[in-house]
């Protein structure tokens, strides 16, 4: 397994005077996703995404990731994920195959758009918020009033969390809380994206139902991320940043309580009863 966190040697400059010393990256290297399907005697495998992530919880991210685009919607539709052995030397633990099950119908034409992804921007060339209405049919439990009591203490709570963090300072986080802001579930990752997917992932690989449970991200809520949520049926999602224009258009029509800026004495309501 790849090391998430990487030393290396830096110049650090006090009062205009270079001292040479030694600090910790987080870790980022490609993780290609593979899909095994078709029939018992005639199956087929398609290479799915490539995304930039930090290592580990690779099963998780993948499951997510199959999920939340809506190419399975039920996670016994897959068999297994695993890490491909016959691979190049370089690429030795940075690839998965997901195995489907045989009797899961699946389209590679139908799908609209390459999966490459990158830590920073997520999935590129997403065909936006007419995608999302066609797989989200489910809608989503409302979440109802705000505990603000409730809200206000969950990045203190997350950030206590975050190991890798601590050492890096250069990672993000999604974290999944019950309503009494109980931390269930956190995942890190160099891709905001792939945080969500690790801990939506882990959530289905433990049969936890999230309709009663609420999202954390660190940084800003974009499209990528609120729609993630919705797919899932996550009824509420806050960031530390502010959302967009379209995550908050994708927001008020799912039903999604979407809030922003949120701190330790205060928080913004884009989207939700308050």
């Amino acid at each position: 397994m790849t090391a998430r966190i990487v030393p290396t040697n830096v110049q650090r400059f006090q009062r205009g005077s270079p001292v040479t010393t030694e600090d910790l990256l987080v870790a980022e290297e490609p993780l290609e996703i593979r899909l095994g399907h078709g029939p018992g005697h005639d199956r087929k495998e398609t290479r799915l995404s490539v995304t930039m992530r930090t290592p580990g919880h690779d099963e998780e991210l993948a499951l997510g990731f199959l999920f939340t685009e809506g190419i399975i919607t039920d996670p016994d539709q897959l068999v297994r994920v695993e890490h491909c052995t016959h691979v190049k030397d370089e690429e030795r633990g940075n690839v998965v195959r997901a195995e489907l099950r045989p009797d899961v119908d699946v389209d590679p034409a139908a799908w609209q758009r390459n999966f490459y992804t990158t830590s920073s921007c997520g999935v590129c060339g997403k065909s936006s918020i007419e995608a999302v209405r066609v797989r989200c049919d489910k809608p989503l439990v409302p979440w109802g009033a705000l505990e603000p009591a409730v809200i206000t203490v969950l990045p203190a709570r997350m950030r206590a969390s975050q190991t890798v963090f601590k050492h890096t300072g250069a990672i993000h986080a999604a974290a999944l809380f019950d309503r009494a802001g109980e931390l269930l579930l956190l995942r890190e990752d160099i891709g905001r994206h792939n945080a969500v997917d690790k801990v939506i992932g882990a959530a289905l690989l433990q049969h936890r139902p999230m309709d009663a449970s609420m999202l954390l991200v660190s940084g800003r809520a974009g499209l990528e991320l609120v729609q993630k949520c919705v797919v899932a049926g996550i009824p509420l999602m806050s960031a530390v940043g502010a959302p967009s224009s379209i995550a908050v258009r994708l927001a008020r029509e799912s039903g999604l309580t979407l809030l922003g800026f949120l701190h330790e004495e205060r928080f913004n309501v884009y989207s939700g009863v308050t």
